[in-house]
């Protein structure tokens, strides 16, 4: 599993080193970015109407809460899932360069996302005991070397002075959910998730983390499992909603 320390004092390096230049098109940014202006305006945020439960965007004119055909008939476990961003475009493509193509310094970007989405209205002024990612399953983790909620839960905490725990553990290793439907994504998760040995969230207000939010079906099932164990309630945050 690659350390998170490995890499700080060569992305230091590279910064001296080397003038800073736009993830996307190579233009000049300014020292600290990672997109230039016209990259950055071309990122998508979500913003009202949308699903007050999974923060799916609703295009067209509608002034009332409402609940979209993803929460609709089924039992969600978490109280809000919140994102800040449309998981498209530049997005989708940052997020998949971070996640799969081993840019790690991407992190510090999809981040900022992430920590977007606390200004929620749903998440704003909540007070939250600790913070949870989403965990990757051991094979799936010795595969990529990291896990990429961990990574931003870590740096959401360094922001907040939440602690970050990882208390879940996932046991089941479960095919990829990209190409499966919402019913199937919740049968393919059914008992993956447990909290780990010794943990304990009883009484906790938990902030549950992850990359990407499509059906919400991990998010949920993680949720299941922290409430089951006690937690008082279990908010989600997501960088990206698919």
């Amino acid at each position: 599993m690659v350390a998170l320390h490995q890499f700080e004092p060569l992305e230091a390096a590279v910064s001296l080193l080397y003038p800073s230049v736009c993830t996307i098109c190579g233009g000049s940014v300014r020292a600290g970015d990672y997109l230039c202006n016209r990259c950055d305006a071309k990122t998508a945020r979500i913003v009202a109407p949308f699903c007050r439960q999974c923060s799916e965007p609703f295009e067209g004119s509608i002034t009332n809460e409402f609940t979209c055909a993803n929460c609709a008939h089924r039992t969600i476990y978490f109280d809000a899932a919140v994102s800040a961003y449309r998981g498209r475009g530049i997005v989708r493509e940052i997020i998949h360069e971070f996640k799969y193509g081993r840019q790690i310094y991407l992190r510090h970007l999809v981040a900022r996302w992430l920590h977007a989405a606390l200004d929620d209205e749903r998440l704003r002024g909540s007070q939250f005991d600790i913070i949870v990612p989403v965990p990757l399953h051991a094979t799936r983790l010795r595969e990529r070397g990291f896990n990429q909620a961990a990574l931003l839960a870590a740096l959401l905490s360094a922001q907040t002075s939440i602690s970050s725990r990882p208390v879940l553990q996932r046991v089941r290793y479960t095919t990829t959910q990209t190409a499966l439907d919402r019913s199937e994504r919740i049968e393919n998760l059914h008992n993956a998730f447990r909290l780990r040995k010794n943990a304990d969230v009883r009484g906790f207000r938990v902030l549950l983390i992850d990359d990407v939010l499509t059906t919400g079906s991990t998010l949920s099932e993680c949720a299941r499992v922290l409430k089951r164990a006690g937690a008082l309630s279990v908010h989600a945050a997501t960088a990206a909603r698919a």
